[in-house]
């Protein structure tokens, strides 16, 4: 017992100048500091959906001249494929109208021209003399990735949808640290990150809809998260380069990844027209004579 009693007298004795660092080495390193954004807004929850909610509202239709890449990514296979570069025009009218298409590089004759109605589409493909016409949910998934690809996601991804009535949501706040592409700065970047959920029918399970976040030097989305049914990340969409145009502030680059399929598709904006009237006719894709159709489930 004397001999623990020394001992504990022996650790009282040592431990302050330990603690003090009369005992340990240490070395001083010098960090980047991140630099921080001249402004920083603060709302309410309430009224970052507000924000939201009031643009939506105003958009009836949209008229976009766009530039369209898209990439597919065989990642069992370890090999990705780039597709070149065409000039296309997206033209949306609420509630679910939608059509895509695509000119030809240099030769500007149609690569591609699909129409949705919201719940079935359609997709035109001249240089192959056929057509593809199916459900916007896919049934049955085809090892051909493009074959998967349905117009919904457009929508979904060239606006930030308001909230329904039954959406639950929850805003939190962060702060994310960013790099040039050169190394040089690193930035600190403030964001609102507003969550939305569905209550699942008869239990007290929340399921994720979708995940918008905001800068908060100008509150304007920079990156959207849509899951499906399931609880899965369908659809990541991140906003870049806002300018002006006719029509007020709009990205001028949106990248769409769709992580299930292992498709990208980056858009870049040359010309967006909000609010112009489009008609019927706008939304329909004429279809030749003799041309091979096939139905996806």
């Amino acid at each position: 017992m004397k001999a623990i009693s020394r001992l504990a007298s022996a650790a009282a004795l040592l431990l302050p100048p330990l603690l003090s660092g009369c005992f340990m080495l240490s070395t001083t390193r010098k960090l980047p500091v991140p630099k921080t954004p001249a402004i920083t807004q603060t709302v309410a929850p309430e009224e970052l959906v507000s924000r939201i909610n009031q643009r939506w509202d105003a958009l009836e239709s949209l008229n976009a001249s766009v530039e369209i890449q898209a990439s597919v990514t065989k990642s069992k296979e370890g090999v990705a494929k780039d597709y070149t570069s065409i000039r296309g025009i997206i033209l949306i009218r609420k509630p679910a109208l939608l059509r895509v298409y695509g000119r030809v590089p240099v030769i500007g004759t149609r690569a591609f021209d699909m129409v949705s109605d919201g719940t079935n589409f359609t997709l035109y493909i001249p240089s192959k003399n056929k057509a593809i016409k199916g459900s916007n949910a896919v049934k049955k998934k085809s090892p051909n990735q493009m074959e998967n690809m349905r117009p919904g996601f457009f929508f979904d991804a060239m606006v930030v949808r308001g909230l329904e009535k039954d959406d639950l949501y929850s805003v939190t706040a962060d702060t994310i640290t960013e790099e040039e592409a050169d190394r040089k700065h690193l930035y600190s970047v403030p964001e609102y990150i507003l969550s939305i959920m569905r209550r699942k029918a008869g239990t007290q399970e929340l399921e994720p809809v979708r995940v918008v976040r905001f800068h908060r030097d100008d509150l304007e989305p920079y990156q959207q998260d849509i899951y499906d049914k399931d609880g899965n990340l369908e659809t990541q969409v991140t906003y870049e380069a806002y300018q002006k145009f006719d029509s007020g502030l709009y990205p001028s680059r949106v990248t769409i990844k769709r992580p299930l399929e292992e498709y990208q598709i980056v858009l870049t904006i040359d010309k967006v027209v909000e609010n112009m009237t489009l008609t019927d006719d706008q939304f329909v894709v004429k279809i030749p004579e003799g041309t091979e159709t096939q139905n996806l489930e």
